[in-house]
């Protein structure tokens, strides 16, 4: 389940984002927002963890982690607005999975 996970994040373009439970649905767990958190924090390596948010934009990330989150956003060109990520322009859309057709 991690590694399905770790896989989405990946997929996240710069100056985009993508909140917890985007990210869980993407990779075939819907409802698993906070399995994200944790696939997320047991990572090591080039991961663009920064671009995963809380549910409506906000970071979730306590002091120095969240300060850092918001830098390396605005870095790559992502807008505030109050303490949240304006989420209509910088919302990354996972592609719709492909059913497959089953074999009668």
């Amino acid at each position: 389940m991690f590694e399905e996970m770790r896989k989405i994040v990946a997929k996240i373009p710069r100056g985009k984002v993508a909140t917890y439970g985007a990210v869980a649905a993407a990779a075939g767990f819907p409802g698993n927002a906070r399995r994200v958190a944790w696939a997320l924090a047991k990572t090591e390596g080039r991961l663009p963890w920064h671009r995963v948010l809380g549910a409506g934009g906000k970071i979730r990330l306590p002091r120095e982690a969240g300060a850092e989150q918001r830098i390396r956003l605005q870095a790559e060109g992502v807008e505030f607005r109050g303490g949240k990520v304006a989420m209509e322009k910088h919302e990354f859309k996972f592609p719709a999975k492909r059913r497959r057709k089953s074999v009668s």
